[in-house]
């Protein structure tokens, strides 16, 4: 029987922790229907004594009580205040660390990367979370080899996933490589999940940060945001703004974490998203109100930054 530890943090996310536990669950009930023993022997890990009453039908322990676990599950939190959060939950990092380097396997889900990443464990290794946290994980952990466009990643013992549903997918990938690719299936189509979604890239959207005191940059993103249809180079960007080139560009990459070109280009295709979902413009009109004028071009940037074709995007996401 495998044991699992999930980690019960401070700022978890209920609806995280719920999808574990069914999945876990139900596939337990699945090999009970089988008259063979349970796959997974499941206990709620806390850093206190303290548990949820509504887990009351769990085992549960601490950190503290010294047992050594087959898979660790982190999983994600609510805050968007990540720093804080992990500095609430200092205590596992240590515990997280001597459980991997006893044999576990570690396992994140959505945002729960960002505690995996403060034990160093993950420094040269692959990783994604969340879409739309993916440049401030990329900003606090520089040596992780992150990979925003993936869905789930695997590097030895290390697993990650994207956000929402993506916990699914790593949960499945998980009961695969546990039990097989007939449990696995069995359950997916319990919780009626697509097994070969690779990608979340599309489900991104370009949130910029603007919770910065750099008055420059500040108005670097605002001359970007409000003329992206019409400007084509930095210097059209910045040409009324007190600073060189150089040191524009140096400052924004700084606090933003993306040059000002970059920027642009995201504005654009953020603008070319909402079109697609919200109007019937043609192709040509798209591309045109969204900045771009070489069809060729703005098809290859969607599709690198999107993760398919805007014909594909609009089909998937226009609202009918």
């Amino acid at each position: 029987m495998i044991k699992i530890a999930i980690i019960i943090p401070q700022h978890y996310k209920l609806l995280s922790v719920a999808a574990i536990l069914e999945v876990f669950d139900s596939a337990n009930k699945f090999q009970a229907t089988n008259n063979s023993q349970s796959a997974f022997d499941i206990c709620l890990l806390t850093a206190e004594k303290s548990l949820d009453s509504f887990f009351g039908n769990y085992n549960a322990a601490t950190i503290d009580d010294g047992e050594c676990y087959d898979l660790v599950l982190i999983p994600s939190f609510t805050t968007d205040n990540i720093k804080d959060t992990i500095g609430a939950n200092q205590r596992f990092i240590p515990w997280i660390i001597k459980q991997y380097n006893a044999g576990a396997e570690v396992a994140t889900f959505c945002t729960g990367a960002f505690l995996l990443g403060a034990t160093g464990l993950l420094d040269g290794k692959a990783a994604t979370t969340h879409v739309d946290a993916c440049n401030a994980f990329a900003s606090a952990f520089p040596a992780v080899r992150l990979k925003p466009d993936k869905t789930v990643t695997q590097d030895g013992r290390l697993f990650t996933s994207g956000g929402a549903t993506s916990t699914f997918h790593l949960l499945l990938y998980l009961l695969q490589i546990h039990c097989g690719k007939d449990l696995a299936i069995k359950t997916a189509k319990v919780f009626a999940i697509d097994m070969d979604r690779h990608n979340q890239s599309y489900f991104s959207s370009f949130q910029p940060t603007r919770h910065h005191n750099d008055e420059l940059v500040a108005s670097a993103q605002q001359k970007i945001e409000s003329n992206y249809q019409d400007v084509a180079t930095i210097e059209e960007m910045i040409k009324d703004i007190p600073s060189s080139r150089r040191n524009i560009v140096r400052r924004f990459k700084q606090v933003i974490g993306i040059t000002p070109i970059e920027y642009l280009q995201q504005t654009r295709i953020e603008a070319a998203k909402k079109l697609l979902e919200q109007t019937a413009q043609q192709m040509t009109e798209v591309i045109y109100n969204s900045g771009y004028n070489d069809p060729k071009a703005f098809r290859k940037i969607f599709r690198k930054t999107v993760g398919m074709t805007p014909s594909q995007y609009r089909d998937k996401f226009q609202a009918r």
